[in-house]
């Protein structure tokens, strides 16, 4: 994505050109402390550079940072040659040379969280290029208060010890490694987990893996959670008590897969779920992290699993539609339990007045088919609805902001709500605000909503309540036929010419009320509302102790539509 391009740039040139500009000062100019202070900045542009390049090799920038810094304290010492400080220099170069082949063993190494075992050591290895930079920035400030050479020898030589102690640690793991698997491997067989949950993704992704936890652990059988990617590791561990463990490579996926295990849940198509579908003594089940009529929705790659759990009959009918053959035996129609927290509007509201609106438009996807964002064309929008006297709540896809030009435009929709408050009073939800409720508190505080093609379609549906349905494309016609869930909603076209006539329909004659119950059991099943989560966790079970269950055949989806369920 463009956004991650800028981002990616401008972490290269702060660090590089920060790192230059420092040592530049120091070396040719007699503005020491401006020199130590600019390479105080500069380490820490490095720091951040490796949170957004997570491969970075900021070997050169540490190096000349570390000279500048040094001899920014030679001069401030004004001492002549100085051996603690020189011996300072030694064992800073030694550390410096070390942190990249450190961090490289330490990637390769699991670390945990929620389990009574101490991962310390990959932890200091992987950050060890943070390390130096924070002591660095010690030993810029020790320059700048001008301490004693010693003292900074003593701490130099505390953290190599340190340092030195966690690589020796990791050549013993790889050299002789220890009888019965690591200290993970132990104690996960202690805890006899019955199900993995596999979770690979780009940064930010890390919702499609906590709106499933609740009711994992509703399940009530033990479970591990396994990472691919090390940035999620302690988010995901803060939003459960289960263990979550990350694993770098297909070694140390063979040490979290422990021998109690019998399934292996998915709630994506990350390209490194094969990595666990080879363990074929697994049940492998597809979850998603939501259901909708985009184009990745319907993926062939679902195939490859044993269960595809889905909302309703329409998942079904989408593949299909698709031309994806899968067996009608792999799918399972749970519902949707993420929506069980919303309430159910059973009549229908019509001539709304001063209503609240939920706006959600979607990211603009990896590829070009999966563009359905709105927000180009947003403000005509968003300013009809101000007239109509609307409360705006605005939830934008986490993603937004990888596309700058998405970012900009959603920046200004930000602007004109604010501007729209202060001038009103109405309490507009937006950005920090809007992203404090959940999905289901933002629909409970609805009327009505209008959004992208996307998930959130079909969580509102549960609700019963009105929703109109952007059309980004160039499908006119054919819009419905693609995604049907539009059917009974009311379609926005991109150049908004229609705009007046569908916010009539949606907020106050709302012809399309009665149809609506009938998508609603389509797309999220026709389970009793109290015990809506319950078929998901019983199907989830019945997984785990699968003697004698065989999924039942999907329903035909021509089926008469039944009364309304609340």
């Amino acid at each position: 994505m463009r956004g991650d391009l800028v981002r990616k740039l401008t972490a290269r040139g702060l660090a590089t050109g920060g790192a230059v500009l420092a040592f530049l000062v120091v070396a040719l100019t007699e503005a020491t402390a401006w020199g130590l202070w600019l390479a105080m900045a500069a380490l820490a542009a490095t720091v951040w550079e490796r949170r957004v390049r997570p491969g970075a090799d900021g070997l050169a920038e540490t190096t000349l940072l570390a000279a500048g810094v040094l001899v920014g304290y030679a001069r401030q010492l004004d001492a002549g040659f100085d051996p603690a400080l020189a011996a300072t220099a030694l064992v800073l170069l030694g550390l410096v040379l070390l942190a990249g082949p450190l961090r490289e063993a330490g990637n390769l190494e699991i670390r945990a969280a929620n389990l009574p075992v101490r991962t310390w050591v990959p932890q200091v290895a992987a950050r060890g290029a943070d390390i130096v930079a924070a002591f660095l920035a010690v030993l810029a400030v020790a320059a700048l208060a001008v301490l004693p050479s010693a003292v900074v020898l003593v701490a130099s030589l505390l953290m190599a010890t340190a340092v030195g102690a966690a690589a020796l640690d990791l050549a013993r793991r790889r050299l002789r490694p220890g009888a019965g698997g690591s200290a993970v491997t132990r104690a996960l067989r202690r805890h006899q987990p019955e199900f993995v949950l596999h979770f690979s993704a780009p940064p930010g992704s890390e919702y499609q893996v906590t709106m499933w936890l609740p009711y994992l652990e509703r399940i009530g059988r033990p479970f591990v959670v396994m990472l691919r990617e090390p940035e999620f590791l302690a988010t995901i561990a803060a939003a459960t008590t289960a263990p979550v463990v990350y694993c770098p490579t297909l070694r140390t996926m063979d040490e979290v897969l422990v021998p109690s295990l019998r399934v292996a849940f998915y709630v994506n198509h990350g390209a490194k779920n094969s990595h666990c579908i080879r363990f074929t003594h697994l049940t492998h089940v597809q979850l998603h992290h939501g259901d909708s009529d985009k184009a990745p929705s319907a993926n062939p790659v679902s195939a490859i699993f044993d269960r595809i759990f889905v909302a309703g009959e329409a998942a079904v009918d989408r593949y299909a539609r698709a031309g994806v053959d899968i067996p009608a035996e792999k799918f399972v129609v749970v519902g949707r339990p993420q929506v069980e927290a919303i309430e159910v509007r059973p009549q229908p509201t019509r001539g709304l007045t001063n209503p609240t609106v939920l706006y959600t438009p979607t990211w603009t996807g990896h590829h070009a088919d999966a563009d359905y964002c709105s927000l180009p064309v947003a403000e005509t929008l968003l300013r009809r609805l101000l007239d109509r006297g609307a409360t705006v709540i605005l939830r934008a896809h986490p993603y937004t902001a990888q596309n700058p030009a998405s970012a900009r435009q959603l920046g200004r929709l930000h602007d004109l709500l604010t501007a729209d408050r202060a001038a009103t009073g109405r309490q507009h939800l937006f950005d920090t605000a809007a992203s404090r409720l959940s999905l289901a508190e933002s629909v409970n505080r609805a009327d009505a909503l209008v959004s992208d093609v996307s998930g959130v379609v079909s969580d509102w549906l549960y609700s019963g309540k009105p929703y109109a349905v952007t059309d980004m494309g160039t499908d006119g016609d054919r819009f419905v036929e693609r995604f049907p869930l539009a059917a009974t909603g009311y379609v926005l076209r991109r150049d908004m010419a229609d705009v007046d006539d569908v916010l009539d329909r949606l907020l106050d004659s709302d012809p399309l009320a009665e149809a609506r119950w009938a998508t609603r059991r389509r797309y999220l099943g026709d389970f009793p509302a109290d015990s809506y989560a319950e078929v998901f966790l019983a199907a989830a079970r019945r997984e785990l102790d699968p003697a004698g269950w065989t999924a039942p055949a999907p329903r035909a989806a021509t089926e008469a539509p039944l009364s309304p369920t609340t």
